[in-house]
């Protein structure tokens, strides 16, 4: 143990001796006063420097033995001139050359860091000789930032001469060290920058007349040019930009061909927000090498321009820190737009009927993929033909109606929710015509033209007929929960991006919470992986730093959730889900960057641990606020409705007041069992019975859906019992409140709400009985 502990302390003064340590102020300005370039980590005290980088700046160092080349760590806590890097250095590196920041580079990407090494010391050498001079940029991020607190100044100022403030509250109190935050993310991606790459139009290309040519054909494919310049590189521009290409044989040349003549230097971005652009535009110009753009990308910019390996006719940024690097290089003084807001989306529910499922999922998924929609819900599932019956009631008495129940009950089927500007017609559009003689002579390339089922009258596909409808089919088949949502703290530095895809992936924040957990919490919080080896090490990275802890609230919210965030492994999850945050975020099975409930029951626990009733309260209160100032999304008339239904039932029985969640959500997690045990007498009311029992029967539906679907280990078998008691209650709370909207299904026209009778209900009820194995098994499938 001795041993171990001598080689530790030893490796930490190697460390030391390479790491020159930055703590106060004074000795910041006494580093930046100094002759050579320092490169230079900045942390902070609760994360540490980047350790993973010190062998490679052993190497580098050992490799040049260069003394201008100097490295630092700079603790951001305690300087004040790295204020502005506080909660947002993890892993960030700074090259300052005699005190000018000349490069700047985010994350542990060893290549970048070891070239931008190479480029800048030859840089510092030139100047110090006086054949150069030094080039000072801005970091990109940094600037960013100065324009968000301008903003936020300009607020101030406002409010204090009584003009009113511009909608900035949420974003303020976080950049002034609030820890519970409010309905910022909105304002923040209105402040954001759009993403942006640069482009070089080469010296042939130039040469040649194709610029205007190439222009058009970039702004044919939807790309905005920003900025366009003509100019000359110097043979240092050429140098620094093609570093990485310097072991290569035709480096001289192509130095020098850069330096021929006059090029064109480009900054391009796309649509709203640029995202993507990076990746676009490349693939747009093709591969490198212009004879492997001809075969295998002909309609490239570099096949149809290029000439050999390097005089391919144009560059592009291969990635956002490049594009950054670039942009600083050529345009430093360049201010990228604000990105626009992003337009409204629609949601709507599609079906793919088990026949269609069966024999065509895979082409059906692809053909919805191509046609943008994003698909925002999925689940793979088996009605009963009571569900069936009850989710296509309206049609009740017409000639089709048993078959096309008897269909949909035949075997398992794909229930999505899809989401585009034009979610509703669009898909519609994409179906064609219900009639299948009709779509096939009117619409042969729609999808019930395309994969109708012989002799089978009924089509294969099912689309909401309005956003009304979509709304009431959705909650049918997925109903709202809540679950807990934690960012680690090696992944807090990335917090608001990973919050930005909570939102894209149909999210509602009900409420959070930025905390650093005790041990004793950590070890309560996960005390079901208490008997695992990496319990402690797992417990000491959670309470390590601040952690961010989000009860997150959406249809199937939990296996939602799981799987925004993929596999536990982020190896695992970047070959199986490379879109997944902790494919994005995670860096090992320990610091995979986010948790999730396992299940609803769960979700709960985590919930009521870290979010104590008033807290809960407060976070609500504070969304209403925001929601009448349009920071959130307005509710829906159904969603308005049930929200006054609740605070009615609150007002007569304050007792029941744990019972109420946020406004965006149905309160399903505080119910108890005996409140359950009614439920199958309260199933049967009909619509005219008092609104306030028919909202007790939409808040219990979702639970017991939820305890179906994933019950703990240690509770299964008590649980099974349930099931098997209550499968007949589960049947009749999956079905949606009140009338249905018209369906779209059939050609027949459909009521607005038919009523549905006791007599029915009971009927239904009592077949449920009879069929209650099956349905369990039903409703206990996941999301896919």
């Amino acid at each position: 143990m001795a041993d171990k502990k001598k080689a530790s302390m030893a490796r930490r003064k190697q460390e030391i001796q390479l790491q020159q340590e930055i703590e106060t102020q004074e000795e910041w300005e006494d580093v930046m006063s100094k002759e050579g370039l320092y490169v230079i980590d900045v942390y902070q005290e609760w994360c540490g420097p980047c350790v993973g980088m010190v062998g490679v700046f052993k190497k580098i160092k050992n490799d040049l033995g260069d003394p201008l080349l100097k490295y630092a760590v700079a603790k951001a806590d305690t300087i004040d001139a790295l204020e502005k890097y506080r909660g947002r250095c993890e892993p960030c590196f700074l090259f300052y050359a005699t005190g000018v920041l000349v490069a700047v580079i985010r994350g542990a990407n060893s290549p970048q860091v070891m070239r931008t090494v190479t480029e800048q010391l030859q840089q510092e050498h030139k100047v110090i000789d006086g054949s150069a001079e030094r080039k000072e940029i801005k970091d990109p991020y940094i600037s960013m930032v100065d324009t968000m607190d301008n903003d936020m100044e300009e607020d101030e100022e406002e409010a204090e001469e009584g003009r009113p403030a511009s909608k900035k509250d949420g974003k303020q109190m976080r950049f002034k060290g609030e820890l519970v935050n409010f309905g910022d993310e909105n304002d923040r991606s209105q402040e954001s920058k759009k993403e942006v790459t640069v482009a070089v139009i080469k010296p042939d290309a130039v040469q040649a007349g194709k610029v205007d040519e190439i222009l058009e054909e970039i702004r044919a494919k939807g790309i905005e040019i920003l900025k366009d310049e003509e100019r000359t590189m110097t043979e240092e521009e050429a140098s620094n930009m093609y570093t990485h290409l310097q072991d290569e044989d035709f480096y001289k040349d192509l130095i020098a061909f850069m330096t021929s003549g006059p090029s064109h230097i480009l900054v391009l971005t796309k649509g709203r927000t640029g995202e993507n652009i990076i990746n676009e535009f490349r693939d747009l110009i093709g591969p490198t090498s212009v004879e492997e753009a001809k075969e295998k990308q002909p309609e490239s910019l570099r096949a149809k321009h290029g000439n050999q390996t390097y005089m391919n006719a144009l560059h592009g940024s291969s990635s956002e820190d490049q594009a950054m690097r670039e942009l600083a290089f050529f345009f430093p003084d360049y201010a990228i737009p604000v990105a626009e807001g992003k337009p409204k989306l629609q949601r709507t529910l599609a079906l793919i009927r088990p026949d269609a499922f069966k024999h065509h999922k895979d082409e059906v998924l692809q053909m919805i993929h191509e046609a943008g929609f994003k698909v925002a819900l999925q689940k793979e599932m088996s009605l009963t033909k009571e569900m069936a019956q009850d989710f296509y009631k309206e049609h009740e008495g017409q000639e089709y109606f048993d078959e096309l129940t008897t269909r949909m009950s035949s075997g398992p089927l794909m229930a999505l929710g899809l989401a585009r500007e034009d979610a509703v017609e669009g898909w519609r559009s994409m179906l064609g015509p219900k009639e299948l003689d009709k779509a096939k002579e009117e619409a042969p390339d729609s999808l019930r033209a395309k994969f109708a089922v012989e002799d089978v009258v009924i089509n294969q596909f099912h689309g909401s007929d309005s956003e009304a409808a979509a709304q009431k089919e959705l909650d049918f088949f997925f109903p709202m929960q809540q679950t807990m949502a934690v960012i680690k703290p090696d992944a807090l530095g990335t917090k608001d991006e990973i919050i930005e895809k909570v939102h894209d992936a149909g999210f509602k924040i009900a409420a959070r919470k930025e905390t650093q957990l005790s041990r004793e919490i950590a070890e309560e919080f996960y005390s079901d992986h208490k008997d695992k080896d990496y319990y402690n090490d797992l417990v000491e990275h959670m309470a390590s730093g601040p952690t961010m802890f989000m009860v997150l609230s959406r249809e199937d919210a939990v296996e939602g959730w799981r799987s925004l965030i993929g596999p536990t492994d982020p190896e695992k999850a970047k070959e199986e889900s490379p879109e997944s945050l902790r494919a994005l975020y995670g860096g090992d099975i320990l610091k995979n960057a986010v948790h999730g409930s396992s299940n609803p029951e769960r979700a709960k626990e985590h919930i009521q641990k870290i979010f104590d009733e008033e807290e809960m309260q407060d976070q609500e209160a504070n969304q209403t606020e925001e929601s009448a100032e349009g920071d959130i999304e307005p509710p829906t008339e159904q969603a308005e409705e049930q929200e006054h239904e609740a605070e009615a039932a609150k007002t007569e029985e304050p007792q029941q007041q744990e019972q109420t969640s946020t406004e965006e959500a149905k309160p399903t997690e505080e119910e108890t069992p005996k409140e359950e045990e009614k439920a199958p007498e309260e199933t049967p009311k009909t619509e005219e019975e008092p609104k306030q029992e028919e909202t007790q029967k939409e808040e219990e539906a979702p639970k017991e859906e939820e305890k179906t679907e994933e019950a703990p280990k240690e509770e299964q078998k008590e649980e099974e019992v349930k099931q098997e008691e209550e499968a007949p209650k589960q049947e009749e709370e999956a079905k949606p409140e009140g009338g249905e909207e018209t369906k779209p299904e059939e050609p027949e026209q459909k009521s607005e709400e038919p009523a549905k009778t006791e007599e029915t209900t009971e009927e239904a009820k009592t077949e449920g009985e009879e069929k209650k194995g099956e349905e369990t098994k039903t409703e206990g499938e996941g999301a896919a």
